[in-house]
């Protein structure tokens, strides 16, 4: 067994750069698409436009941010300078993401939301995917790597439940009834924690274990490694289709209780019940010692999909209580599911180590690649389904909306559960643990 190598510092700093990114990314995922219709003064069906444009031009910012790591040579490392490159323009398009321009006719704000959101995904991407792609070279103990993955989210999920539950408050402290100033001031604090919190990753990481004879390979030898590694292909679907379930869900939630209850002030608690995340997140390196990463995964989204069904039966008998039973016991599954994504990206850039290619670029840019097409695809069902349902902000909606509001909050995500749970049944995790011990024993 390979010793372990990373101290409680570097652990903590590791697991706090997944922290910093979201504090923006939550912010992006769970209200963009509201302060962009009902606070900024876009239509849905532009809103929509703007999601395809931007998470299409991310998918190819993923891989060229996965080949700029692979073909960095730098004192710190390939992965690590990212961290100290880029925070920096992070913070600011972010903020920027979230001024209202006043002064400018409405093609104008669209031209300024194109600008900003394009430029705030290219930068959320230099810095996120570092995160995955300097996992492998930290460690190379598997059950050092499953804590590092585990402590990464924990920090993650903590923060992702602080944005959801105080990020309304906050928008009403400092705007005082002035949602435009209340969502930029709300950033802004956000954006500030989140750059120190980079630098702090940057300063205290370090990649230890790289092989110079399979390093900086040219594209085409990665490419055909890639074509041969099926755990990596798998993985790199459940990814995007529970970040597509993420988008549909979370960017309806707040249009649910606001259209649908008619109590939007309650927002803020259900998204507290997510809180429950953690538990799945500090049981992984418990139970995937157990019965493997494969079937604790798989044990998640089962979770994950008895919880989506709660809030299905919930949603459409506008049953709030019980509405909160199915959001506690979805996030729990949803915790299992994010808190291995990381993990086995690790194993599958290790298993293309032993294929003879070290690119943990490009394979980690996987992540990043199935965050930003599944979030664009989900965006696009859900500001498309109220477009052509005939929203109207901050009106009564018509019949057809509300249904179109509880298809998406509710049903579609149950049955993409289902279809991730049967692709994942497909990965080789007995495969991966063989041709990993071969280079590491």
């Amino acid at each position: 067994m390979n010793k372990w190598v990373t101290s409680i510092p570097e652990r903590l700093s590791y697991g706090l750069s997944d922290a910093a990114d979201n504090l923006v990314f939550q912010m992006m995922t769970m209200y963009l698409l509201f302060f962009y219709t009902d606070v900024f003064g876009l239509t849905p069906n532009e809103v929509a436009i703007l999601f395809v444009v931007a998470r299409t031009a991310d998918v190819f910012e993923s891989l060229l941010i996965g080949v700029m790591i692979d073909h960095t040579h730098s004192k710190w490392g390939k992965s690590r300078p990212f961290f100290l490159w880029f925070s920096f323009p992070y913070v600011v398009f972010a903020i920027l993401t979230f001024v209202t321009p006043g002064f400018l006719p409405h093609s104008g704000k669209l031209i300024w939301a194109y600008v900003t959101y394009l430029g705030l995904g290219f930068f959320y991407t230099a810095v996120n995917l570092p995160i995955t792609s300097i996992l492998p070279t930290m460690t190379e103990n598997e059950k050092e790597t499953t804590l590092l993955g585990v402590i990464r989210q924990f920090f993650g999920s903590s923060v992702q439940i602080i944005v959801a539950t105080f990020t309304i408050p906050l928008v009403a402290f400092f705007g005082k009834g002035d949602q435009q100033k209340g969502f930029l001031l709300t950033i802004a604090l956000f954006g500030l924690i989140s750059l120190i919190l980079i630098l702090n990753t940057f300063f205290h990481v370090r990649e230890r274990y790289t092989n110079d004879e399979i390093n900086h390979q040219p594209l085409s030898e990665v490419w055909n490694m890639m074509k041969q590694n099926k755990p990596w292909m798998v993985i790199s679907i459940v990814i995007f289709l529970y970040w597509m379930t993420t988008a549909i869900k979370n960017q309806t939630i707040i249009y649910y209780f606001k259209y649908v209850l008619k109590n939007e002030g309650m927002v803020s608690l259900a998204n507290s019940f997510t809180l429950t995340a953690l538990i799945g997140v500090v049981s992984i390196y418990y139970v995937s010692g157990k019965i493997g990463k494969k079937h604790t995964m798989l044990s998640g989204i089962a979770t994950a999909f008895i919880g989506q069904l709660i809030i299905t039966i919930a949603a459409y008998t506008e049953n709030m209580p019980i509405l909160f039973v199915g959001i506690f016991v979805n996030s729990i599954g949803n915790g299992f599911i994010i808190g291995l994504v990381s993990i086995m990206i690790a194993d599958t850039i290790r298993y293309g180590t032993a294929m003879g290619i070290q690119a943990e670029g490009v394979l980690a840019s996987t992540d990043d690649f199935g965050v930003n097409l599944g979030l664009g695809l989900g965006g696009l069902v859900t500001a498309e389904s109220l477009q052509l349902t005939g929203y109207v902000s901050n009106k009564p909606q018509s019949a057809t909306t509300i249904s179109a509001i509880n298809l998406n909050f509710a049903i579609i995500p149950l049955a993409l559960y289902v279809i991730m749970f049967l692709i994942l049944l497909a990965y080789n995790e007995n495969k991966i643990q063989d041709k990993i011990k071969e280079i590491t024993n």
